[in-house]
């Protein structure tokens, strides 16, 4: 089964921004950059389309022709706890640095760790592949495309974050 991974366009907040789970607006940007995306996603039909329940992916999803996505909380970004909505520069937490030594193991504050976004992606991805799709399309967020890039083999964990597509672009795994 292919899946394309599309990550939703850029967000209407400061840049440094701690996000995650956060329903944050699109930027005033979004019309051009879905316009792209939308191209780059050709012609060739889905026989599914899901979605991140969160707005920025879900508005993404209409725009390229998919009004009703199937939604799958599953597919939200890596939830950030406390640091949610906040500058990470202004983020006053004894924990924040001890996370930034070692993101790929430890949690936000009152939020996920890496692993468990990946095990929440995984559990999607492995229920995916019990259905009879050929093709698929996923409007997510950044942590979720790479979490599948790994499922599917496209890099290692090692060094995965510079694997990040960029706003609006578009990974294809093979499950």
């Amino acid at each position: 089964m292919d899946i394309v991974l599309v990550r939703h366009t850029s967000v209407g907040v400061p840049k440094g921004t701690c996000y995650g789970w956060s329903d944050v607006p699109v930027a005033e940007t979004f019309e051009s950059e879905a316009a792209m995306t939308k191209i780059n996603l050709g012609d060739e039909p889905f026989d599914a389309v899901y979605s991140s329940p969160l707005t920025r992916a879900r508005k993404l999803a209409e725009y390229c022709g998919w009004p009703e996505p199937i939604v799958d909380d599953r597919l939200k970004e890596m939830n950030m706890g406390d640091w949610e909505m906040k500058l990470f520069d202004e983020i006053e937490d004894e924990n924040l640095q001890r996370w930034y030594d070692d993101y790929m193991h430890l949690a936000a504050t009152n939020g996920e760790s890496f692993p468990v976004l990946y095990a929440r992606v995984a559990s999607f991805l492995d229920e995916l592949k019990t259905k009879p799709y050929r093709r698929v399309a996923i409007f997510a967020h950044g942590g979720v495309l790479i979490c599948a890039g790994i499922y599917g083999g496209l890099f290692p964990e090692k060094d995965c974050f510079s694997h990040l597509v960029p706003f609006g672009g578009t990974e294809t795994i093979n499950i």
